[in-house]
């Protein structure tokens, strides 16, 4: 098994160690990927929802040429053992230094420390346990077995949480048996026999882990909750800790700007001018829908008197080049609704090209059927029942051709 140096010490970002194995992953034509296992590392493995760390080894060549290769992915395999991916090969036996990447680290030791301190808030103030963790690129979740929670109850735990990252609590790592743990009351216990390693937030939590951390609660800098959201299992909550909570701060504040200045307005005016100003679009909406109403009203007595009456029923066909599908599906209905005798077949060349099909309750012929055979034909998707139906074709020019053949198939 590799030793684990980060296990002990979180904050250990230069070591030295020995090549105990090089495995080539893949080759595409000249290039291969390597896998080098070490005797100690203190890169840390994708696990328990962190990611891995990356840095560089370096090392010499038996004739003492330098050679760095960049860790791009740490995993581990199932004998304990752990490798490092990297693009150059590097000699089996020889001594190597090995430099992690200490920004990437920090950041992950200020998000995962801050889940423990999280997930234990959850626990003391809504006694809801934590089902799952995952560290992402910009944003961190866990998901809590809660079907809701409320905002006071976020608030609530968000500031229990800040309380004591600002009491700077001492963080302590020990090694105990299963039995002693269970003992100790350990708020999750691994599925594992042997020694298991704790991480102790003094007076405040007490987990198994194996993951990176901070030495002292202050180090985490702070936490945000961003949002919850409701899953499967429960509740998953959104948050960010330390450099990537001023980070996530500042974009919003920014962007909180940006928006007052639209309006211009105060950042505190904004909900107020957000809130008439969707008052005011859904006014403008209302009196659009009925400047439409009367539109289809009027266009559809101008049709149907300008239709001749002949033997049969009306069939009124035409393409509208500035309507849309919305406005042509209101028009077959003001065409066939409270008139007897009228079939409508109607396109909007508008973007994308529409057709409806509609006839009035005293007729028979089948809309929804003739339409979806003819859009079918013509590369377009479209459905409905027998006295009215809709559809889309990808070629506005063929709009007018498809309603003629309609017409002679109805008439």
């Amino acid at each position: 098994m590799t030793e684990r140096l980060y296990y002990n010490d979180s904050f250990l970002y230069d070591f030295r160690a020995s090549i105990l194995d090089v495995q080539e992953l893949k080759r595409e034509g000249t290039q291969s990927t390597w896998a080098v296992k070490l005797d100690r590392t203190a890169f840390y493995p994708t696990s328990g929802g962190q990611p891995f760390d990356i840095g560089r080894l370096t090392t010499q060549s038996k004739s003492g040429v330098p050679l760095e290769v960049a860790v791009e992915d740490v995993f581990e395999d199932d004998d304990g053992g752990v490798w490092h991916r990297v693009s150059k090969v590097l000699p089996p036996g020889a001594e190597v230094r090995g430099l992690i990447d200490a920004e990437r680290r920090r950041d992950h030791m200020q998000q995962h420390t801050g889940q423990h301190l999280l997930s234990a808030a959850f626990v003391q103030l809504l006694n809801a346990k934590t089902v799952s963790f995952h560290l992402g690129e910009e944003i961190s979740t866990i998901d809590i077995d809660l079907p809701a929670v409320s905002r006071d109850d976020l608030m609530r735990v968000e500031r229990l949480s800040n309380e004591i990252i600002a009491e700077d609590r001492p963080i302590s790592i020990r090694y105990v048996t299963r039995e002693e743990a269970a003992q100790i009351g350990v708020r999750k216990l691994p599925e594992r026999t042997g020694q298991i390693r704790l991480i102790d937030i003094k007076d405040f939590d007490l987990n198994a882990c194996g993951g990176t951390h901070a030495r002292t609660s202050g180090q985490i800098g702070g936490l945000l909750i961003r949002r919850a959201e409701k899953v499967k299992q429960g509740a998953r909550i959104e948050f960010v800790c330390g450099l990537r909570a001023v980070s996530a701060a500042r974009r919003d504040f920014e962007i909180l700007g940006e928006a007052s200045a639209l309006y211009p307005c105060a950042p505190s005016d904004l909900p107020a001018n957000i809130s008439k100003q969707r008052e005011d679009a859904r006014a403008v909406q209302k009196r659009e829908a009925r400047v439409l109403e009367e539109l289809a009203d009027l266009k559809a007595a101008q049709l149907i008197h300008e239709t001749p009456s002949e033997r049969g029923p009306k069939i009124i066909v035409q393409v509208f080049q500035d309507r849309d599908a919305p406005f042509i599906k209101l028009l077959a209905q003001k065409l066939t609704k409270s008139t007897s005798g009228v079939i409508a077949l109607l396109g909007s060349a508008q973007s994308p090209p529409a057709l409806v099909f509609a006839r009035s309750s005293d007729l028979s012929a089948d809309m929804g059927s003739l339409l979806r055979e003819l859009v079918t034909a013509a590369g377009g998707r479209g459905g409905g029942g027998k006295d009215f139906a809709q559809g889309g074709i990808p070629d506005k020019e063929r709009l007018q051709q498809l309603l003629m053949e309609a017409k002679d198939r109805v008439a």
